[in-house]
Parts: C-alpha cells; structure tokens; sequence
C-alpha cells in the first residue's frame, strides 16, 4: 500500500506542477506547451507503474511499464518487422492511393454535377460499413500479404478524403468565382489559382483524419488473415499466449507510428497553409 501512496502523492504533484505552467506568466511559450503534456504522461506512467506493483496486478490483467519497456528492448527486431509489414507496406500504401484516388475523383465530383449527384451517396453508404465485416471479404479478395490491408486501408481513407476536398472545393465564394469569371479564367485557371489554394484546409483536414483510419485499417485487416509476420497478427498471437507484454509494445509502437505520421502531416500543412489564419494564429 506505500506504493498505491507514493501514486497518489505523484498524481497531487503531477497537479500542482501543470496547475502552475498553466496559470503562469509562461503558459503560451512554446517550452511550458511541451512540458505541460509531458510532465501530463510521465506522471500517468509513474502512477501506472507504483500502482500495478502496489496492488500485484497479474501480468495478464495489467503489465507495470517498465515490463513493457524491457519487453520492448528485447523485441526490436520483430516489432521492427511488424512495423515494415503493417505500416510501411499496407498502411502507407494504402494511404496514398486511397487519398490520390479520392483527391482525383473529388475533382470529378466536383466538375461535373451527375458525378456529385450520383456518388457522393453511396460514398456515405459505403463510409458507414463495419470495418469487421469488410476485412474478411478484402482479405479473401487480395491474399494474406500486405496487398489486402492496403485495400482496406484505401476503403477506409478514401470517401473521408473525398468528402473533405469536395467541400473544400466549394469554399471559395460566388463573388470571387465571378471574379475569375469576369478575369476570363478557364476552369483549369480558376481551379489552379483560386479554389485549389482555399480548399487546402479542408484537404489536410482529410488527410490528417485519415492518417489515423489508415493505422487502424491495417492493423485490424491482419486480425482476419495475415502471414507470420505484422501488427495485428503479433497482437491477437500474443493474447492468445496471455503475453500481454507483448501486446503492449505492439501498442507502443502503434501509437509512435500515429503520432509521428500525423504529425508529419501537419508540418506539411503548416508549410503549405501558412497565409491561413489557422497557421497565422
């Protein structure tokens, strides 16, 4: 019970430390916004652990992190392979493509009414479907290799991006289209100079939603045939062998990739977008 203490003491202190970043003279530098969601997670993870070796939880219910963390360690070969299969080869993959394809089509949409009329219901149709019960039948389609988690991955991503560029595409208002009309702009003109550029918003927005539809598509797809090798097979074989350590490395590893992938992306968007007042704050 000193450690269930020691927890709840770390969690006051935890407190007091962010209450102070955040009410003070500092709170909108760029160093107390990295601390405070820092100081955030080290104090979940310290808790975490005084409090499963405090009460004895069962590896199997519960593995301290620091058991995660030397699990982790010795695991750097396999993880790095299940990394390359699901992320690499199925997530990213699939990600470009459903995310060019959907970008190409919005244009479509977005050029010709019947296109819009006809397709963007069933879009929302197919957006609703169960990713458990696509899987299956994309895995049986495509094979066990990474080819059948890329489908399902560009599945996932594709009619969020479409639905998000195709508003974007609209944003611009009918003065300035008037505008460009009366400038005697092409399409192609008016597309390139005006409604591309406002639609940037929108597109990243997609594409940042997607970053996440893409990992969780990958990973769940192996869930329902994968060869040896991949995310979410290490995952369901490792419960199945009540090796819960190992399942949260997997976890580590899944939330690194999402972050850094999502983050990736909005550096991209801050590049692109900087006139926006979203980037200009």
């Amino acid at each position: 019970m000193i450690l269930v203490f020691c927890a709840i003491l770390l969690w006051l202190f935890g407190w007091w430390v962010n209450s102070r970043l955040a009410s003070g003279p500092y709170a909108d530098t760029p160093t107390v916004r990295f601390l405070a969601p820092l100081i955030f997670g080290l104090t979940i993870i310290g808790i975490w652990e005084l409090t499963v070796r405090g009460l004895d939880v069962p590896l199997v219910i519960l593995p301290a992190p620091s058991l995660i963390a030397v699990r982790f360690a010795d695991s750097l070969p396999i993880l790095w392979a299940d990394f390359v299969q699901t992320i690499i080869k199925g997530a990213l993959s699939g990600y470009i493509i459903g995310c060019g394809s959907a970008f190409l089509v919005a244009i479509a949409v977005d050029r010709w009414d019947f296109f819009r009329l006809g397709l963007l219901p069933v879009g929302n149709f197919v957006a609703a479907l169960p990713i458990v019960g696509t899987a299956p039948i994309l895995v049986m389609w495509f094979g066990f290799d990474w080819h059948s988690k890329a489908a399902v991955v560009v599945v996932m991503v594709f009619f969020p991006m479409l639905v998000n560029t195709v508003a974007g595409l609209r944003e611009a208002t009918a003065m300035q289209r008037d505008l460009m009309e009366t400038y005697a702009a092409t399409y192609w003109q008016s597309f390139l100079k005006l409604r591309l550029p406002a639609a940037m918003p929108f597109i990243f927005n997609g594409l940042k939603i997607s970053t996440t539809l893409a990992l969780i598509g990958a990973i769940v797809a192996e869930f329902f045939g994968s060869p040896t090798l991949g995310m979410g097979f290490r995952i369901s074989t490792s419960v199945g062998q009540l090796s819960l350590d190992m399942v949260w490395a997997e976890i580590v590893v899944a939330a690194l990739a999402g972050t850094a992938f999502y983050g990736l992306v909005a550096v991209i968007e801050k590049a692109v977008t900087f006139w926006h007042p979203s980037q200009r704050g």
